[in-house]
Protein backbone atom coordinates (compact mmCIF):
# COMPACT_ATOMS: atom_id res chain seq x y z
CA UNK A 1 0.00 0.00 0.00
CA UNK A 2 1.41 3.37 -0.96
CA UNK A 3 1.86 6.36 1.29
CA UNK A 4 -0.87 9.00 1.46
CA UNK A 5 -0.61 11.75 -1.16
CA UNK A 6 -1.30 14.27 1.59
CA UNK A 7 1.86 13.19 3.43
CA UNK A 8 4.04 12.91 0.34
CA UNK A 9 6.89 10.47 -0.30
CA UNK A 10 9.15 9.43 2.58
CA UNK A 11 12.63 10.88 2.12
CA UNK A 12 15.14 10.54 4.94
CA UNK A 13 16.27 14.10 5.73
CA UNK A 14 19.65 12.98 7.10
CA UNK A 15 20.35 11.07 3.92
CA UNK A 16 19.40 14.03 1.75
CA UNK A 17 21.78 16.27 3.73
CA UNK A 18 24.63 13.82 3.12
CA UNK A 19 23.86 13.79 -0.60
CA UNK A 20 23.83 17.58 -0.83
CA UNK A 21 27.24 17.80 0.90
CA UNK A 22 28.91 15.58 -1.71
CA UNK A 23 29.60 16.27 -5.38
CA UNK A 24 28.10 13.89 -7.95
CA UNK A 25 31.56 12.79 -9.11
CA UNK A 26 32.68 11.63 -5.65
CA UNK A 27 33.31 7.92 -5.35
CA UNK A 28 32.10 7.66 -1.74
CA UNK A 29 29.62 5.05 -0.50
CA UNK A 30 26.92 6.63 1.68
CA UNK A 31 25.85 4.07 4.28
CA UNK A 32 22.18 3.98 5.18
CA UNK A 33 19.74 1.83 7.10
CA UNK A 34 16.77 3.68 5.61
CA UNK A 35 15.45 1.05 3.18
CA UNK A 36 12.03 2.75 3.01
CA UNK A 37 13.46 6.01 1.65
CA UNK A 38 12.20 6.95 -1.82
CA UNK A 39 14.90 7.66 -4.43
CA UNK A 40 14.69 11.28 -5.62
CA UNK A 41 16.46 12.88 -8.62
CA UNK A 42 19.07 14.50 -6.34
CA UNK A 43 20.38 11.00 -5.50
CA UNK A 44 21.19 10.04 -9.11
CA UNK A 45 24.87 9.28 -9.64
CA UNK A 46 25.67 8.44 -6.01
CA UNK A 47 26.43 5.04 -4.50
CA UNK A 48 24.54 4.04 -1.36
CA UNK A 49 25.42 1.23 1.01
CA UNK A 50 21.92 -0.09 1.76
CA UNK A 51 21.74 -2.35 4.82
CA UNK A 52 20.11 -5.73 4.24
CA UNK A 53 20.12 -6.85 7.87
CA UNK A 54 23.63 -8.24 7.80
CA UNK A 55 25.81 -5.98 5.64
CA UNK A 56 25.69 -2.89 3.45
CA UNK A 57 25.06 -3.70 -0.22
CA UNK A 58 26.42 -1.04 -2.62
CA UNK A 59 23.66 0.39 -4.85
CA UNK A 60 24.58 2.84 -7.64
CA UNK A 61 21.53 5.03 -8.31
CA UNK A 62 20.56 5.66 -11.94
CA UNK A 63 17.77 7.71 -13.49
CA UNK A 64 15.41 4.76 -13.97
CA UNK A 65 15.48 4.05 -10.20
CA UNK A 66 13.82 7.38 -9.30
CA UNK A 67 10.53 6.79 -7.48
CA UNK A 68 11.52 3.37 -6.17
CA UNK A 69 12.66 2.60 -2.62
CA UNK A 70 16.29 1.95 -1.70
CA UNK A 71 15.41 -1.40 -0.14
CA UNK A 72 14.19 -2.78 -3.47
CA UNK A 73 17.78 -2.96 -4.71
CA UNK A 74 19.26 -4.68 -1.65
CA UNK A 75 17.81 -8.20 -1.24
CA UNK A 76 17.49 -9.43 2.33
CA UNK A 77 17.46 -13.14 1.52
CA UNK A 78 19.96 -15.24 -0.37
CA UNK A 79 18.60 -17.75 -2.87
CA UNK A 80 20.34 -21.06 -2.22
CA UNK A 81 18.85 -23.18 -5.03
CA UNK A 82 16.12 -25.68 -5.65
CA UNK A 83 17.04 -29.21 -4.69
CA UNK A 84 16.09 -32.63 -5.86
CA UNK A 85 17.20 -35.24 -8.36
CA UNK A 86 16.62 -33.12 -11.46
CA UNK A 87 18.78 -30.31 -10.11
CA UNK A 88 21.67 -32.69 -9.34
CA UNK A 89 21.46 -34.17 -12.85
CA UNK A 90 21.52 -30.73 -14.48
CA UNK A 91 24.53 -29.69 -12.41
CA UNK A 92 26.43 -32.87 -13.24
CA UNK A 93 25.72 -32.40 -16.98
CA UNK A 94 26.90 -28.80 -16.79
CA UNK A 95 30.05 -29.85 -14.93
CA UNK A 96 30.84 -32.54 -17.53
CA UNK A 97 30.29 -30.07 -20.36
CA UNK A 98 32.57 -27.55 -18.67
CA UNK A 99 35.38 -30.07 -18.20
CA UNK A 100 35.06 -31.14 -21.86
CA UNK A 101 35.48 -27.53 -22.98
CA UNK A 102 38.60 -27.08 -20.86
CA UNK A 103 40.32 -30.11 -22.46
Amino acid sequence: MSRSLKKGPYIDEKLLKKVKKLKSGDNVIIKTWSRACIIVPEMVGFTFGVHNGKEHIPVRVTEDMVGHKLGEFSPTTKFARHGGRMQREQESRAEIKQTDQVK
